[in-house]
């Protein structure tokens, strides 16, 4: 339906699945996609930026995949790093279903698929990987960022990927003005049109 997007809580169109053949953490796997949420066709060229420009996650702790979609940045993690916790987050119930059906489908049993709500409000993340959805808009965006990015323990980085023509830069600048005196932006990559941030805690 016209009205449906990627960010809506509960997609109203009818289900239908597709398999697709993906590389994720040196391996390709397949996995199941749909419709009614982001990039079901491929992994999207901007969560490859992000891949490719970030280093490998940390060994334990709590990893927080920030707009899930059907997984590709969580599954990344948990394979990565299978003895951390991967919270994959999203406010779309299709797309944390296909999350938890990929998880089990490689074999992957440390990703809590599930939406902002349920994680738990004392956790704090060691790292924070996202391609935030920017097409929610500006304020729903600075929203989110605003309530995340806080939690990130102290030593610890959040990696955003934003495509460069959808304001990308404005976001730095933003950010720049916003973050806490114990934070600090900087942009680690562009590729593909894509700018790569990192937010560190010090």
């Amino acid at each position: 339906m016209a009205s449906e997007h990627y960010f809506s809580e509960m997609p109203e169109s009818e289900l239908k699945f597709r398999q697709i053949r993906v590389p994720l953490a040196g391996q390709t796997f397949e996995l199941t996609t749909s419709n009614g949420i982001f990039s079901p066709e491929r992994i999207d060229a901007g969560t490859q930026v992000l891949l490719a420009n970030t280093p490998p996650a940390p060994p334990g702790g709590n990893l927080l995949d920030l707009g899930c979609g059907w997984g590709p940045i969580a599954l990344t993690l948990a394979l990565q790093s299978p003895h951390a916790t991967v919270w994959a987050v999203d406010v779309n119930s299709r797309a944390l279903d296909l999350v938890r059906r990929n998880a089990e489908a490689i074999g992957v049993t440390n990703i809590n698929a599930v939406t902002p709500e349920d994680v738990p409000a004392d956790l704090s993340f060691m790292s924070i990987r996202s391609n935030p959805p920017i097409r929610v808009g500006k304020n729903e965006l600075h929203g989110m960022l605003e309530f995340w990015l806080p939690r990130l323990d102290p030593d610890s980085d959040a990696w955003l990927v934003v495509q460069r023509n959808l304001g990308s830069d404005s976001l730095h600048r933003w950010l720049e003005g916003w973050l806490p005196a114990d934070f600090a932006i900087s942009r680690a990559a562009t590729n593909k049109g894509y700018r790569v941030l990192r937010v560190r805690r010090k």
